[in-house]
This record gives structure tokens, C-alpha cells and sequence, in this order.
């Protein structure tokens, strides 16, 4: 089975880096032409399915693409929202963000939780997916950066590069574990 996870396309937030988390902040022009090249990088595959987070950015991203491939949109996965930034949502940040809650960003999501909500959605994925399509499956997932970074950290064991919008990130269960292809459109 084989996932493509893809960031939504650009927000008005996103071009003014401010911190989006839960909010549900829609896509703006730009973020609906990233979504369509999206789909033409998708394009020369069979695709089994195609899942999102919730929040409008994704879900309008997941429709984008499931309208220019031709398959129905599926699933809504709460698990696949965007780490809880809590107070900072529509701040932008003048320090880096840390891993665990701390005096200048109190009250976000620890990574851990945020790295286990995305295993978590990926084996929701998995099982729901896999009975239905088989292990040849391939299944779009449309969500967002910093789960996806957080997520494939957590496979790999190592540090990930920011997530771009739009960009494809492959992942593959091989029967017993996930396994990275890509990050950023770029094979790893």
C-alpha cells in the first residue's frame, strides 16, 4: 500500500507566516493553483482513494484534486489535523518553535502527540483502506506540514525538512512497516 501525503495548499496565513495549527483558515488563489499542479504530478497514477483532514484548506485541496482525477472524495480523519498551537494560532512566530510546550509557546501540542495522532491516522488509513483495495492500494492523504514532518521523523528516526505546500511525501507499508519513499516531491 502505498500513501501519498500531501500539505494543502497555500493560506492568506500561510503567505504571511502566521502559525494556522486547528484554525481553519481557507486556501487563497495561489493555494487552488497548487492544488491543481498537484494533481497533474498525480496524474499518470491509478489511485485507489482519496482522504483529508477536516479543515477546510485540506478538505478544499482533497476536492481539487479528487475533481481533476476523477475519483470521489472519501474520509475525513480528525487525527489528521494540524498540531495545536493553541494561543499562537495567527501569530507569527519571532523564535523557533519548540518540540514541547515552553514559556513562549505554553499551551501547543507536544510533538510526541502530534507524531502519534499521524501513525495513529496512517494505520486508520491502513485498515480501513486495505480490506477494500487490496496491498497494491494507492491512497492520496490531504493534510498538513507539520503532521506530515512530525510523522515521517517518527518512521524514519531522524529529522525531516519543512513540508512544502502541495508537495507529495510517499510512504509505503510493506506487510509489516512504513516505510519513507519521498519528502518534497524528492526521492529519500
Amino acid at each position: 500500500m502505498r500513501l501519498e501525503l500531501i500539505r494543502h495548499g497555500q493560506t492568506d496565513w500561510n503567505s504571511q507566516d502566521k502559525l494556522q495549527g486547528s484554525s481553519d483558515v481557507p486556501l487563497n488563489d495561489t493555494g487552488r493553483g497548487q492544488a491543481l499542479e498537484a494533481a497533474r504530478v498525480l496524474a499518470g497514477a491509478e489511485w485507489s482513494a482519496i482522504v483529508s483532514s477536516p479543515l477546510m484548506r485540506a478538505r478544499e485541496t482533497a476536492q481539487i484534486i479528487a475533481a481533476e482525477l476523477g475519483i470521489e472524495l472519501g474520509d475525513a480523519y480528525d487525527e489528521l489535523i494540524e498540531r495545536d498551537y493553541a494561543s499562537r494560532e495567527g501569530w507569527v512566530p519571532d523564535s523557533p518553535i519548540p518540540d514541547e510546550p515552553n514559556e513562549s509557546f505554553p499551551d501547543i501540542e507536544p510533538r510526541e502527540s502530534v507524531a502519534a495522532r499521524g501513525l495513529g491516522a496512517l494505520e486508520m488509513i491502513r485498515d480501513t483502506r486495505l480490506p477494500l483495495d487490496g496491498p497494491d492500494a494507492h491512497i492520496v492523504v490531504v493534510c498538513h506540514g507539520t503532521i506530515i514532518r512530525f510523522t515521517l521523523a517518527e518512521i524514519m528516526g531522524a529529522e525531516v525538512p519543512h513540508i512544502e505546500n502541495a508537495a507529495a511525501n510517499t510512504v509505503e507499508w510493506d506487510g509489516s512497516a512504513w516505510k519513507v519513499v519521498s519528502i518534497n516531491d524528492r526521492t529519500v
